[in-house]
């Protein structure tokens, strides 16, 4: 079984919560450097002032000063200075002045001189579970002992910084845990609240049922981020309440078309039935139903031919054909009927041909050609011209008569539609020509529109000389 994929709300607060718990640390641990950083450069400037101190000592003290007064003089050099200590020893190592209740023999001797105190140079150690942090350099001086260079090793302690940092980072690491769970909370609930819209539109499309498909949503009532969603559903539902609209439509327009020839079938057979009746009688009721039969069967078969149309399932077999030997064949197999009318058939243009299904689109001139026939007026004449253009060729199909209504004119190719509801298809179909006629067209990729004046209705179709 697949696993249900994690909620928004656990996503970001889990991909924040990560940024957080990576950031607070990381900004704790950069303050503690600062401050060990700010604590190291105290410690060199105090070590600094120690060795400066007893520099200028050194060159002010006469050569030949007693012994205790040397140590006076050495002494004083850390007075203000509670942590500082210092050890002054020959080049051989023979000590001359160390600070009283320290010791740093070991470190005098092992530490490796330094040419300047800085943060980098100074070392750390620990001596009877103290902290010391000092270096070793060497100083120029011939006052002592008659040597011209002296070993100075000076230090310092850091008990109470390493305590102060200790307990610092203690702190640090309540402070940051606390920060980072009420961060996560606030997030998840930032989070939840700016879900919000979210869920008062899912609860808005909730209440939409399919008698209710005319409700919008409102885009000027989201944030702008749902915007868009809101008007893609928009349009969904636009999409959806044309389709049950036709759908319905169909479904009546369907029932209403079958209606006559099932009950034209019932009420000849009703009355076959009443009493005997030769052999010729029931022969002709019999033809009579064969035709309801042959009404029906061609309505089914063009309400298939839609579906698949409305499907994308059409598909055209190529090859060429030449449009004015189409047209010049459908003259004469209307021709009878047109001289019946009185009606004319005239053709124009130049030869054209184009890239299509043959049965196709003689099916789609065949609808528009009678079409035009059945309602031009006696006397006057169907013209049909042809014209290539550079990418596309165009067939219009003009007949004078009575105007289409401009309400009227883009429903036209609409399923069952009619001009007039009052009006009955027995004589005219089911009026499925011209939607027949637009999916033959729309599936060789092309366009088919209609004009209409008070002179003349025109059909225009658009194909393209080639399909990609």
């Amino acid at each position: 079984m697949k696993r249900r994929p994690l909620s928004l709300v656990v996503r970001l607060t889990v991909s924040i919560g990560a940024v957080i718990t990576v950031v607070l640390p990381t900004f704790g641990w950069m303050m503690e450097r600062s401050i060990n950083n700010h604590f190291v450069q105290q410690d060199v400037d105090e070590l600094k002032s120690v060795v400066q101190a007893l520099t200028q000592l050194l060159a002010s003290t006469p050569t030949d000063i007693p012994t205790g007064e040397l140590h006076q003089r050495l002494a004083s050099v850390v007075t203000g200075h509670r942590n500082a200590q210092y050890r002054i020893s020959t080049d051989s190592g023979a000590a001359i002045y160390s600070t009283p209740g320290f010791n740093l023999d070991t470190f005098a001797r092992t530490a490796r001189p330094v040419e300047e105190i800085t943060i980098d140079t100074v070392e750390s150690w620990n001596d009877h579970q103290e902290a010391f942090r000092g270096a070793v350099l060497w100083i120029e001086s011939d006052r002592l002992e008659g040597t011209a260079r002296l070993r100075l090793a000076v230090a310092t302690g850091i008990d109470f910084h390493l305590h102060y940092l200790d307990s610092f980072r203690r702190y640090l690491r309540i402070v940051t845990f606390v920060s980072c769970l009420i961060a996560l909370l606030a997030t998840w609930f930032a989070v939840y609240q700016g879900h919000a819209p979210i869920r008062r539109i899912s609860r808005e499309m909730r209440r939409i049922r399919s008698d209710q498909l005319h409700i919008r949503l409102d885009p000027r009532s989201v944030p702008a981020e749902l915007v868009e969603l809101t008007m893609s559903f928009n349009d969904m539902i636009g999409r959806l309440e044309d389709v049950f609209r036709r759908l319905s439509d169909f479904s009546g327009d369907i029932a209403h078309e079958l209606r006559t020839p099932v009950t034209n079938l019932r009420t000849q057979t009703e009355v076959a039935l009443t009493q005997a009746r030769s052999v010729e009688q029931y022969r002709e009721v019999l033809y009579s139903n064969l035709e309801e039969y042959d009404r029906m069967a061609k309505m089914v078969g063009d309400m298939l031919f839609l579906a698949q149309a409305d499907n994308q399932l059409l598909k055209p077999e190529l090859v060429d054909i030449d449009l004015q030997s189409e047209l010049r064949n459908l003259f004469d197999y209307f021709s009878a009927w047109a001289e019946e009318r009185q009606v004319l058939l005239e053709n124009a243009g130049e030869p054209v041909h184009v890239l299509g299904d043959q049965l196709m689109i003689r099916r789609a001139l065949s609808n528009l050609l009678s079409n035009a026939i059945r309602h031009t007026p006696e006397g006057e004449s169907v013209m049909t011209t042809l014209k290539a253009h550079s990418d596309s060729v165009r067939i219009r199909i003009k007949n004078p008569g009575p105007p289409i209504p401009e309400e009227h004119l883009n429903h036209i190719f609409e399923r069952f539609y009619r001009l007039d509801a009052s009006r009955q298809r027995s004589s005219e179909g089911a009026g499925l020509g011209l939607a027949i006629t637009k999916s033959i067209i729309e599936a060789h990729g092309g366009q088919i529109r209609a004009f209409s004046t008070a002179e003349a209705t025109t059909f225009e179709v658009q194909l393209p000389l080639r399909l990609d």
